[in-house]
This record gives structure tokens, C-alpha cells and sequence, in this order.
């Protein structure tokens, strides 16, 4: 049966007034060309639905530009509507945005706890752990507690020059839900894969973290 993937959005365009945001177009559009080419179902969703707004887009990238101008992206499902049984494996892409409207989600949680009690893949590069800070199972516990993650550094944020603007520090926050971060180089890609979780660093990250992925519900299938 054909694996079907989803990949979340942020819906926020405003990075504490400083600056316009949103999602960041390479970590969901490298992640979506990747996994149509390796035979899924993909699908786009946002926190509240429509075309999102856009961070860091290269035109210059195919890539890029065959995400922005595809059907799915100009005109995401709600993440309110989504059926999280559909799905095999979710993937929350990164941008600022990400820091206001994923951690506090209802279906933002909803979704990454059905797919992964479901036995299927949570996914999250970037700032898109966010997602993760807030998200419990149904026992109560934080999904990431006692395992290995990777998330934008806090070297990452001071040197994006908001350390001080977000409203909180990304790779803190995972480890006070529990989780074990491990920090890689400055910009350079970083994957940490424990059991059915998968976590990249930044945008370098985006690719590989796909590329896990794909193996990991390929090993599902075996």
C-alpha cells in the first residue's frame, strides 16, 4: 500500500514585529520532492489553512518553485480538518512562525500523537520541533521525553540575531520536556533519528531528515 505523508505548515507571518515570516519554503519543499519521488501520497496542511506565508524562498531553486506554485501549498488543508489516520508519517517544517502557533495547537499536538501512537513516523526539522515542546501522548507523557533530538541551537538563534525576539529558545525548551538534544555544527546538516522520531537541525537538514524518512517507513513495509 502506497505510504502517505504529511507536512505541516505554520500559519504566523509576524516574528515578534520585528520582521515578516512564516514557513520556511526549502524545509517543506525539498522534504515534499523527496517523498513524491519516492512513491508517496503527500499532502500540505496548515494550522489554518489557505496559502501560508512564506519565509527564505528561492526561485532560482526548481524545488522551490514547483512546491510554491503547486495546488497543495497555494491552498493547504486546516490542520483542524485533517484526519491523522490517513497518514503514515508526519512532517512539521520549520520557519519562525512555527515558534508562535505550533506549540500551543490543538491539532497540531492531535495529529503528531495519532500518527505516532498509530505506530507511524513524527517528523520535525528546524524550528518545527516546536511542535514538539507541548505534544503528549495519551498517558500524559511528553513524546520526547527520554529521547535524542535535534533542533535549531541556541548558537543558531544568536546568530540569526533574534535570540532575544522568539518567545523562547527551542532547543531549551525540548530539554526541559525531557529530551536529549544534540547540538551539531553551526548551519551544517544534522539528523538524530530515535526509533519512529526524526529531528533535523536546520535548513541544511531538510534533505536528510526526507531521506531518513523515507527509510524509516520503508522499513515499516519490509
Amino acid at each position: 500500500m502506497t505510504k502517505r505523508v504529511l507536512i505541516a505548515l505554520t500559519s504566523n507571518d509576524d516574528l515578534g514585529g520585528v520582521e515578516k515570516t512564516g514557513y520556511y519554503v526549502p524545509e517543506a519543499a525539498h522534504p515534499w520532492e523527496i517523498f513524491r519521488k519516492a512513491g508517496f501520497d503527500v499532502d500540505v496542511a496548515s494550522v489554518k489553512g489557505g496559502e501560508p506565508p512564506q519565509d527564505g524562498y528561492d526561485p532560482g531553486d526548481p524545488a522551490q518553485a514547483a512546491f510554491v506554485a503547486s495546488p497543495e501549498q497555494r491552498d493547504t488543508a486546516r490542520l483542524a480538518d485533517v484526519d491523522a489516520s490517513r497518514y503514515d508519517a508526519v512532517l512539521y517544517a520549520g520557519g519562525h512562525g512555527t515558534m508562535w502557533d505550533f506549540p500551543d495547537d490543538p491539532d497540531v499536538r492531535r495529529i503528531g500523537r495519532e500518527v505516532y501512537e498509530r505506530g507511524g513516523v513524527v517528523a520535525a526539522v528546524c524550528h518545527g520541533p516546536s511542535a514538539l515542546v507541548n505534544l503528549t501522548l495519551s498517558d500524559g507523557s511528553y513524546l520526547v521525553a527520554g529521547k535524542r533530538v535535534a533542533a535549531f541551537t541556541n548558537a543558531e538563534e544568536e546568530l540569526r540575531g533574534v535570540a532575544g525576539v522568539v518567545p523562547f529558545l527551542l532547543a531549551d525548551a525540548l530539554t526541559t520536556r525531557g529530551a536529549r538534544h544534540e547540538p551539531g555544527e553551526n548551519w551544517q546538516a544534522q539528523v538524530v533519528v530515535d526509533g519512529r522520531l526524526a529531528t533535523g537541525q536546520n535548513p541544511a537538514s531538510a534533505a536528510p531528515l526526507a531521506e531518513r524518512v523515507v527509510e524509516l517507513l520503508a522499513e515499516q513495509r519490509a
